[in-house]
C-alpha cells in the first residue's frame, strides 16, 4: 500500500469507522483546496496569465512547466523559461452560433474524432516569443471566482466575478468568459438562497421574485454565448455549443423548478439540485392527474411562472448548431430537453425532440456497425439479412460462403418504445395491429368473444371516426418508424408498423406508399419466419368479408317441408299436386304468407353445401388470404380452408364448400381469415334483421351527433381517448346471443331420383289444337333409400298469364269463369295417380303423362315430387321432406280449326215431311232422323280450316255421355263449312238458372264488379246456365284426313244470345196445327211434300191442339196469324184467344173455320203464351204450317 499514496487503509479493528471516514474526507478536501491554491498561484504569475489569454479556449500546460512567480520589481528584465506549448492557437474565420457549416448534414455524426476527447483542446506549437508580457486580468479574476465558488466562499467568489465582469465589459473578445462569469453569479445567488432556506444564514432575500435577477443573468449569458465569434475550428465549435446548451438548460431548469414547486422554496431548490434526463419531480407533478390541462395551468397561476415561458426558454436550445456536438453529448442535451417538455405538458414538442434523439441513436448504431465491419452486404442479398462474404485464405479454391453476423437485440425494445410513444403523440397508432408472441412456438388463434363483438361494432361505425393530426407529418413519421425498425433490425415490428399504418391511415397514403409499406411488411414477415421468430401479426386489413349467403341448392336436391297429413290424402289426385307445387291461397291477402318465407334454409345431411362469401380489398395492391374458412356452431360441419387473392380495389365472390355431418340447426357465424404470417381471426356477420338495423342505426346516430361537435384540447383529442368520453358507452353491452346469424336446418338423408329416359325427342312436343297424346318418363332411384311417396305436378306457359289476369281482378264474372275453366278442366298435362309405386334403390319406374294441345302454350314442365316417409323422425315431428325433379318440355301447338258464328235455329217446317225422312234414313245422315217432330231445334256453327292440311270435323249429339247422332264434313285448307245438327230443346229448373255464375277456385271474399241491374243479371245468369247445358249435349271432334291424329274442337269461345236462348229453351206449352175438311167427317187434308193442299173456295177447319207442359196450372192465350190474310176468310177472332186454365199435361183443342179465296202459298202461324205468370212469359210456344193451293 505504500506504493499507492492515494489509497488510505482503515483497519477493520477500528470501532468508530465514521470518525475515520470523516477525517479522510476532510483530508481529501484539504488536498483539493491546496490544489486550488497552487493553481491560482501559478495562474497569478505573468506567464500563467499569458496562458489564460493565449486563445478563446486555452489549454494550460502541467503546473510543473509553469515557472514559479518571481519578484518582478527586482528582476524586471528577466524572462521565465518558455514551455513546450505555444499559447497562441491558429486563427481562422469567425464562427457564430447562428448558423452551422453548410457541409454538415442531418444524419451525419460528429462523434468520430471527438468521442474520447475532453473539453480542452490541444494547441499547436509556436515560438515563445509570440507570448505577450502583459495581458488583461479578467480571465484570471474569473478563475479566482470559480475557485472561491468551488471552495464554498460565495462572498469572495461574487467579488471576483464582479471584478471579472467589469474587465469583460471593456473587452469584447471574451464574451464566452463573460457569460461564464454571469453563470457563476447566478449560481452564487441560488446557493445563497438555498443556504438561507436551510437555516445556514439568518438573513433571507426580501425580493418578491428572487429568481428574476438570476434569470436575467442567465439570459445575458445565453445571449453572449450565442453571439460569440469563433475561429473555424470544429473542436472549438463543439465546446461552444456545449456551453451554450448547458446555459440554456440551467436557465430553463431554474424556471421549471420554480413552476413545478409552486414558487421559490425548498422543493424548487431540490429540483434544481437534480437536473438531467430524469430530474426530480415535486409532488405536484408526480401524481396521476398531473398532465391535466387544469392542473398545469393551476401551477402556472400559483407560481406566477407561465409554462409557456419555460418552454420558450427551452426552445432556444434547439437549432442547427446541435450538429457540432458529438452524438453522446447531443443525445444527453436532447433527452433533458424532451423530459422537460413532457413535464410541462407539451407532448408534441417532446415528440419533436425525441425524433432528434432517435436520429442520433441511429447514427451511433450505424457507426457501431461500421466499426464491426458489417457495412458491406453481399451483392444480390437483402441488406436486412446481415449476410456477408467470407473470403478464403490465399491459395484455397472454395466457393463464396454467406455468413450472417450475430446481431444483438439489446436495447431494441427501448428504441421501439420511444418510437411508439412519438407516434402515439402525433396520433399514429403503431400498435393498431397486435403483435403476439407464443411461448410454445405455435401460432395463437382467434380473439375472445368480447373482442370479436367490439371489433364488429367498431367496423360498423368506422365511418364516424374523426381524423386526427396532420396527414403529411404522419406519413413522414411512419416512414421514419419503419426505417428505424428495419435498421435495428426488428422484422416483426417492421411488419406491425407498416400494417398498422395501412389499417388506420389508408386514406393518407398515396398508391406508391401503400404498395411500398405492404411490400416491406411481406418481406419482413418472410424473414422473421425464416429466422424462427415466434411473434405473429394479427389480421390487419379491416373487414375483408362483407356478406355470406348460402348458394341455392339445385332443384333436384332441394328438400321441401310438407305435413304428414298429405300422406292420408292420396285419393285426392288434384289437391296433392297443387299442394306440392305451392298450392293456391284461398285468401287474396294472407299475412302468414310473409312469415312463412322467413324460415331458415333446409339442407340435407352428408350432402355438400356451397356458400358465397363476398370479399373486399380497398387497397391498391392484391390482398392475399392464406386461410379462409367458415365459422359455424350448432350441428357439426366439415369444411376445408381455401386460399384466395383479392385483386386491388375490387370485390369478389368466393365459394366455400362444406358438409353437415349431423342433423340439427347449423349456424353460420362468419368466417375465419388469416393473412400470410399472421393470426387466424374470426369475423362475425349477423343478419341485417330489423333489430340489428335498429341497434346499428341508434349507435350511428349517437356517434353522428358527437361527430365534430365537441372540442377536446391537446392530447385529449386522440380518438382512443375520446372514445371513453362518448355517450355511446351508455348503450347496453352487446352479447353474441343478441345477434341473429344465417341458419340452416339440417334434415336426415333423403333419396335422390333421376330421369333415365323419355319418349320425347329432344324435349320437344308438337301438337294440334285440342289434340291429346301420351308421353312416358322412366325414372331411376340412384340413392340408398327407397322412395315410398311419389306425386306429379305440372306447369305450362298458359298458367301464369291466366293467374295474373285472375289476380288483377279486372275480368268480368263470365270471363273469370272461362279462365278458371280452362285452367282446371283443360290442363296441358295430367296423369293417373294410381301409377305411383314404391321404388327401391337402383330400381326404375315408368310414368305416363297425358298431354293436351292448347293454343298459346309454348313450354311446360313436369314436376316429380318424391320422398321416403317411413321414418321415426317424421312421425314425431309431423313433417316430412320431399324433393322435386323437373323435366322441361318445349311445346308447339298448331292452330288449325276455328269455330265461328254459333247459332240455334227453330225446327224447320219440312222436318215433318215423310219423304224427307225416308231420304235421310237411306243416306249418310241417317243419324239425324228424328222420331218426333216436336221439341227440337237446330244447332249450327261455322268451322274454318286455317292450316295447310284437310281435316274431318264431326259434331255429335250427346245423351248420357254417349253420341246418339253425328254429322261430319271434310274441310279443305283455307275453307269454311257450316255444320248443322238437331238437338232437343231443354228446360232448366228455376232454382238453377237463378244461381250466380260460379267460381271454380276456392278463393274467398271476392267482391263482384258489375254495373248490371237485377233483370240484366238474371238474363246473364240464364244465358250462362243454358250455354253450359248446350255444351254438354254437343261435342265437336276432328281428325286429320287420311291420318291417325285426332282431337277435340272446343266451343268455349262461342257466346249465347237471347235469340239462341229462345230457340233452345222448351216452351211452356205444346201446340200443333192441322187442317181438316169442314164437314162433319173432319177428315185430315192430305200433305204433299209437307204442305197441306186443300181446295180453293171451300171451308176447311183449322184445328189447334194445346198441351200444358209446365208443372202447375196455367191460363194460356193464343194468337193466330194468316199470311196473306187478304185471300183468307175466317170465322171468329185471331188474337187473344182464351184457351182457359189447363192443368199440368192437360190438352185443349180449338177449331177455326177458314176459306182460301185464291190459289198460291199460304202460311198459318200460331203462338200460345201463358197469361199472368211472369216467370213463364218468355216461354212462348210457336208453330206454323204451309198451305199450297194449286189450279185445278
Amino acid at each position: 500500500m505504500e506504493s499507492l499514496p492515494s489509497v488510505s487503509v482503515i483497519p477493520s479493528l477500528m470501532g468508530n469507522k465514521k470518525l475515520y471516514i470523516g477525517t479522510l474526507l476532510a483530508d481529501v478536501c484539504s488536498h483539493v483546496l491546496r490544489g486550488f491554491g497552487d493553481l491560482a498561484q501559478a495562474l497569478e504569475s505573468p506567464l500563467g496569465n499569458e496562458y489564460l489569454n493565449s486563445g478563446l479556449m486555452p489549454q494550460l500546460p502541467p503546473l510543473q512547466e509553469i515557472p514559479s512567480p518571481l519578484d518582478q520589481s527586482s528582476r524586471p528584465e528577466s524572462t521565465p523559461a518558455l514551455p513546450s506549448f505555444s499559447s497562441q492557437p491558429e486563427i481562422s474565420r469567425p464562427f457564430t452560433l447562428g448558423s452551422a457549416p453548410t457541409t454538415l448534414k442531418r444524419n451525419s455524426s460528429a462523434a468520430g474524432p471527438y468521442r474520447q476527447s475532453s473539453l480542452m483542446v490541444p494547441t499547436s506549437k509556436k515560438r515563445l516569443s509570440t507570448i505577450g508580457i502583459s495581458s488583461p486580468l479578467g480571465r484570471l479574476y474569473k478563475m479566482f471566482g470559480d475557485f472561491c465558488l468551488l471552495a464554498g466562499r460565495t462572498e469572495d467568489a461574487s467579488k471576483w466575478y464582479t471584478e471579472a465582469i467589469q474587465v469583460f465589459k471593456v473587452s469584447t473578445q471574451d464574451s464566452i468568459w463573460h457569460a461564464s462569469a454571469l453563470e457563476g453569479l447566478a449560481t452564487i445567488a441560488i446557493i445563497d438562497s438555498w443556504s438561507a432556506g436551510q437555516g445556514l444564514h439568518s438573513s433571507t432575500a426580501t425580493s418578491k421574485e428572487p429568481w428574476s435577477q438570476i434569470g436575467e443573468r442567465l439570459s445575458q449569458a445565453t445571449a453572449l454565448y450565442h453571439k460569440t465569434s469563433t475561429p473555424d475550428n470544429e473542436q472549438v465549435h463543439a465546446l461552444l455549443v456545449y456551453l451554450y446548451s448547458l446555459c440554456v438548460l440551467r436557465h430553463a431548469t431554474l424556471y421549471f423548478s420554480v413552476w413545478s414547486a409552486k414558487g421559490w422554496g425548498p422543493l424548487a431548490f431540490t429540483a434544481m439540485l437534480h437536473p438531467g434526463p430524469k430530474p426530480y419531480l415535486p409532488p405536484t407533478l408526480a401524481h396521476d392527474g398531473s398532465q391535466d390541462w387544469v392542473a398545469l395551468e393551476r401551477l402556472s397561476h400559483i407560481s406566477t411562472v407561465p409554462r409557456s415561458t419555460v418552454a420558450s426558454i427551452l426552445s432556444q436550445i434547439h437549432g442547427p448548431w446541435l450538429l457540432h456536438l458529438g452524438a453522446r453529448e447531443r443525445i444527453s442535451i436532447l433527452q433533458s430537453t424532451a423530459s422537460m417538455f413532457s413535464s410541462l405538458g407539451y407532448k408534441r414538442k417532446q415528440a419533436y425532440i425525441l425524433r432528434e434523439v432517435l436520429g442520433s441513436l441511429l447514427d451511433l448504431i450505424v457507426c457501431g456497425r461500421e466499426e464491426d465491419g458489417m457495412s458491406q452486404p453481399t451483392a444480390g442479398l437483402h441488406s436486412g439479412l446481415g449476410i456477408h462474404t467470407a473470403t478464403p485464405a490465399p491459395g484455397q479454391s472454395w466457393g463464396t460462403v454467406g455468413i450472417r453476423m450475430s446481431e444483438s437485440s439489446q436495447g431494441n425494445e427501448s428504441v421501439l418504445f420511444v418510437l411508439k410513444y412519438i407516434c402515439k403523440i402525433l396520433g399514429i397508432d403503431l400498435e393498431a395491429v397486435r403483435l403476439i408472441e407464443s411461448s410454445d412456438g405455435s401460432r395463437p388463434t382467434s380473439m375472445t368473444e368480447a373482442a370479436v363483438i367490439s371489433q364488429y361494432e367498431q367496423e360498423e361505425t368506422e365511418v364516424f371516426q374523426e381524423p386526427f393530426g396532420w396527414p403529411e407529418l404522419q406519413v413522414g413519421v411512419v416512414r421514419e418508424a419503419v426505417a428505424v425498425a428495419e435498421a435495428l433490425p426488428d422484422y416483426p415490428s417492421v411488419a406491425q408498423f407498416a400494417l398498422s399504418a395501412l389499417k388506420t391511415m389508408r386514406s393518407s397514403f398515396d398508391p406508391d406508399d401503400q404498395f411500398r409499406l405492404h411490400s416491406r411488411s411481406v418481406d419482413a414477415l418472410t424473414i422473421a419466419v425464416r429466422r424462427g421468430d415466434r411473434r405473429s401479426i394479427d389480421y390487419w386489413s379491416g373487414r375483408p368479408v362483407i356478406n355470406i349467403a348460402l348458394a341455392p341448392l339445385p332443384t333436384i336436391r332441394l328438400p321441401i317441408e310438407k305435413s304428414t297429413s298429405m300422406l292420408r290424402s292420396k285419393g285426392n289426385s288434384q289437391a296433392v299436386p297443387l299442394l306440392l307445387t305451392g298450392g293456391t291461397d284461398p285468401f287474396l291477402y294472407n299475412p302468414r304468407r310473409a312469415l312463412a318465407g322467413k324460415t331458415s334454409s333446409v339442407v340435407v345431411q352428408n350432402e355438400p353445401l356451397e356458400f358465397l362469401v363476398t370479399l373486399q380489398n380497398p387497397y391498391i395492391f392484391d390482398l392475399e388470404i392464406q386461410h379462409l374458412s367458415l365459422s359455424t356452431s350448432g350441428a357439426q360441419f366439415e369444411t376445408q380452408p381455401t386460399r384466395y387473392i383479392i385483386p386491388a380495389n375490387s370485390t369478389i365472390d368466393a365459394v366455400l364448400t362444406g358438409k353437415p355431418i349431423e342433423t340439427g340447426t347449423l349456424t353460420i357465424r362468419g368466417c375465419f381469415v388469416q393473412a400470410p404470417g399472421g393470426l387466424k381471426r374470426e369475423f362475425i356477420l349477423p343478419l341485417h334483421t330489423e333489430q340489428e338495423e335498429e341497434r346499428i342505426t341508434r349507435k350511428k346516430n349517437v356517434l353522428a351527433c358527437e361527430f365534430g361537435r365537441y372540442k377536446y384540447s391537446g392530447i385529449e383529442s386522440f380518438p382512443w381517448h375520446k372514445s371513453g368520453r362518448r355517450e355511446s358507452k351508455q348503450l347496453a353491452a352487446t352479447s353474441i346471443s343478441s345477434f341473429k346469424f344465417l341458419e340452416c336446418k339440417v334434415v336426415p338423408e333423403q333419396p335422390l331420383l333421376r330421369i333415365r329416359r323419355t319418349t320425347v325427342t329432344h324435349g320437344a312436343l308438337m301438337l294440334y289444337d285440342g289434340e291429346r297424346t301420351t308421353i312416358r318418363l322412366t325414372i331411376e332411384n340412384i340413392s340408398a333409400h327407397s322412395i315410398d311417396f311419389l306425386r306429379l305436378a305440372f306447369d305450362d306457359s298458359t298458367i301464369a298469364p291466366a293467374q295474373q289476369a285472375l289476380a288483377e281482378g279486372s275480368l268480368s264474372v263470365f270471363d273469370t269463369y272461362e279462365t278458371e275453366h280452362r285452367l282446371i278442366n283443360s290442363p296441358v298435362f295430367s296423369w293417373d295417380s294410381e301409377e305411383a309405386k314404391v321404388i327401391a334403390p337402383s330400381q326404375n319406374l315408368t310414368l305416363s303423362v297425358d298431354c293436351f294441345g292448347k293454343v298459346g302454350c309454348t313450354s311446360g314442365t313436369v314436376h316429380i315430387s318424391y320422398s321416403y316417409t317411413d321414418r321415426k323422425e317424421s312421425e314425431e315431428s309431423g313433417v316430412f321432406y320431399v324433393r322435386q325433379i323437373s323435366y322441361p318440355l318445349s311445346v308447339t301447338v298448331y292452330h288449325m280449326l276455328e269455330c265461328h258464328a254459333m247459332d240455334i235455329l227453330p225446327f224447320p217446317s219440312y222436318v215433318g215431311n215423310t219423304e224427307f225422312h225416308e231420304q235421310l234414313q237411306t243416306g249418310k245422315r241417317k243419324d239425324l232422323v228424328l222420331n218426333e217432330s216436336w221439341g227440337w231445334c237446330l244447332f249450327s256453327v261455322e268451322v274454318r280450316n286455317a292450316y295447310g292440311l284437310p281435316f274431318d270435323v264431326t259434331f255429335s249429339r250427346v245423351d248420357d255421355d254417349e253420341a246418339v247422332a253425328t254429322t261430319s264434313t271434310t274441310i279443305p285448307p283455307g275453307s269454311m263449312s257450316r255444320i248443322i245438327i238437331p238437338i232437343r230443346k231443354m228446360i232448366l229448373p228455376e232454382e238453377l238458372i237463378t244461381k250466380p255464375i260460379p267460381t271454380l277456385s276456392d278463393r274467398q271474399f271476392v267482391v263482384a264488379k258489375s254495373d248490371l241491374t237485377a233483370a240484366q243479371q238474371k238474363v246473364q245468369q240464364e244465358l250462362f246456365w243454358y250455354r253450359e247445358e248446350l255444351f254438354k249435349c254437343v261435342r265437336g271432334q276432328w281428325q286429320e284426313t287420311g291420318g291417325i291424329r285426332s282431337g277435340e274442337l272446343s266451343l268455349r269461345d262461342q257466346r249465347m244470345t237471347m235469340h239462341m236462348l229462345e230457340a233452345l229453351r222448351l216452351e211452356a206449352a205444346q201446340v200443333e196445327l192441322t187442317l181438316t175438311t169442314g164437314d162433319k167427317s173432319a177428315e185430315p187434308i192430305p200433305k204433299v211434300g209437307g204442305r197441306y193442299t186443300p181446295a180453293a173456295n171451300q171451308f176447311v177447319a183449322l184445328r189447334a191442339r194445346v198441351q200444358n207442359l209446365t208443372e202447375s196450372p196455367v191460363v194460356f192465350m193464343m194468337d193466330l196469324e194468316l199470311d196473306p190474310i187478304e185471300s183468307i176468310v175466317y170465322e171468329g177472332i185471331l188474337t187473344d184467344i182464351a184457351l182457359g186454365r189447363l192443368e199440368p199435361g192437360q190438352v185443349h183443342e180449338f177449331s177455326l173455320g177458314l176459306c182460301f179465296l185464291a190459289t198460291g202459298r199460304f202460311e198459318i202461324s200460331a203462338q200460345v203464351r201463358p197469361f199472368g205468370v211472369p216467370h213463364l212469359e218468355a216461354r212462348v210456344a210457336r208453330t206454323s204450317i204451309i198451305v199450297s193451293l194449286l189450279d185445278s
